[in-house]
């Protein structure tokens, strides 16, 4: 850990609190189910990269759970530059945005025992990419499945992560990176903790957003992709395909454009870096060094 992580000041309910003392109650929604939702960001040379649409996806999962008491855009704006002024920082920072459903008067599963509104956690961390962008990560194919919508919509970004670290146990105990998911009926999804492409014959693949989430930085792929021309088909994807890639990547926050190196223990590509992802990392780059919100 960076440590001045040791040190950080964390946004919860209303006001900055030490890193020892930022807490949330026996009765906040969080803790009693799981009942929240959340977004990551990070911070590049001043800027919140893609706040809008981060934002945009909370309100949207707050909404679909029927959240009450939603605090305002503006308020939380303010939080999050209040935090990061407080900890000194502008860049490689990422942010975790937490909104749950608030304290209940008593324990239990009904959103009727919730009547204080929402609670709001910023919490802003030093903290690089977590995977090496140009060595990559391998990974393995997870006995979990990825929820569908008939089960708990991957468009609602909750707080229900149960799944993803089953699969991220079997991913650790494998000694690999990460584990992919696939969806109810054996077609990839995503990995526990990221979006998933491929490329073949120049063609960049990526599964529909119907089991996976539909990640921000995986729609920032996307629309460069049409930008710059570059072919992109969204499709549902077998494992055969991702094993027969000429290249695979991963798009997330916390990681931005990974390749894959290894699934399954199958060499994909010429097991580094390839061609079309190196331009995409470029052009990704150039977007997060020029655009985003300023702190200022």
């Amino acid at each position: 850990m960076d440590p001045r992580n040791e040190t950080i000041q964390i946004w919860v309910g209303d006001r900055l609190w030490p890193r020892e003392e930022a807490k949330v109650s026996v009765f906040d929604s969080v803790v009693q189910g799981g009942d929240a939702v959340w977004e990551g960001l990070r911070v590049y040379e001043g800027r919140i990269f893609q706040l809008e649409a981060h934002l945009d996806r909370m309100f949207a999962s707050a909404h679909a759970l029927a959240f009450a008491g939603v605090p305002g855009r503006d308020f939380i704006k303010s939080a999050i530059r209040r935090t990061l002024a407080a900890n000194g920082m502008r860049d490689q920072a990422h942010i975790r945005l937490t909104l749950t459903r608030g304290l209940k008067v008593t324990s239990g599963m009904s959103p009727k025992n919730n009547q204080s509104g929402c609670t709001l956690i910023v919490l802003a961390e030093w903290k690089p990419p977590v995977y090496d962008n140009a060595a990559g990560i391998r990974l393995i194919t997870s006995a979990i499945r990825r929820n569908g919508p008939q089960f708990l919509d991957s468009k609602v970004h909750h707080n229900n992560l149960l799944n993803n670290i089953l699969a991220k146990i079997q991913a650790n105990l494998a000694g690999v990176d990460d584990a992919i998911m696939l969806d109810q009926h054996g077609f990839v999804a995503e990995t526990n903790a990221t979006n998933l492409f491929c490329v073949k014959n120049g063609l960049v693949l990526t599964p529909h957003a119907d089991a996976c989430l539909p990640g921000i930085t995986r729609g920032v792929v996307i629309g460069i992709c049409r930008e710059h021309g570059i072919p992109l088909v969204e499709r549902n994807l077998s494992l055969t395909e991702v094993y027969t890639a000429d290249e695979c990547f991963t798009t997330g926050t916390m990681g931005e454009l990974t390749p894959v190196t290894e699934v399954d223990g199958r060499s994909i590509g010429s097991g580094g870096r390839g061609p079309v992802l190196q331009r995409l990392q470029e052009l990704f780059l150039a977007k997060t060094s020029g655009e985003g919100e300023p702190l200022d």
